[in-house]
């Protein structure tokens, strides 16, 4: 998870390069999945969630 993504700016972060070399190193995004997140607004929320719900991660 790349997270905070709305600080980059801020930062001098590029999120082009870093999704970029994210992809390069997780070619295979269904073995190594990885999302693009800025959790203060709810930004890939939606994809964080499923995954887990897939992975059958959540246990009562």
């Amino acid at each position: 998870m790349i997270n905070k993504t709305d600080l980059a700016p801020y930062v001098g972060a590029d999120l082009a390069v870093m999704e970029a070399d994210t992809r390069r190193m997780r070619p295979d995004a269904t073995r190594r999945p990885w999302v693009m997140t800025d959790l203060c607004t709810r930004r890939g929320l939606d994809e964080v969630i499923a995954f887990i719900e897939r992975r059958g991660m959540l246990l009562a």
